[in-house]
């Protein structure tokens, strides 16, 4: 029982200290700036490209979650009216939690298929494939 003590020590003292990866699965923040009354979203090229999704369906997702109008420039976002990033992230999560995390194994290596009228989302990592809450 004492060896199996003094290896159990090695091993927690010999285990890296981060064993899992996170900077890949972190959502990218919104950067941006209000002018008057209307908020420009600047990478909004880089948020979609990190999601692997269409821009126009995040986009609409987003005016509908947001109640807002607005439009694609480009890679810019531009919402006609003065939002908090705060605000926006917290979408932006919540498109991630619905549309790309698979729902098994929580990984963005997902894409999402219809079949039979209905969306799934299918794990290119564990191959889950579960149909998309909305």
């Amino acid at each position: 029982m004492n060896e199996y003590k003094k290896l159990l020590e090695k091993a927690m003292k010999d285990k890296p200290k981060e064993c899992i990866q996170r900077d890949r699965c972190e959502i990218p923040k919104v950067t941006g700036r209000i002018q008057g009354n209307t908020t420009i979203i600047t990478n909004f090229g880089q948020i979609s490209k990190f999601f692997n999704r269409d821009p126009n369906q995040i986009l609409k997702f987003l005016l509908r979650e947001l109640a807002t109008p607005g439009k694609l420039d480009n890679s810019w976002l531009i919402f006609n009216r003065k939002l908090n990033p705060k605000l926006i992230n917290e979408k932006l999560e919540k498109y991630a939690s619905i549309y790309v995390f698979c729902y098994e194994c929580k990984k963005p290596d997902t894409k999402i298929v219809t079949e039979n009228n209905k969306l799934y989302l299918k794990c290119m990592a564990c191959g889950a494939k579960n149909h998309v809450r909305q």
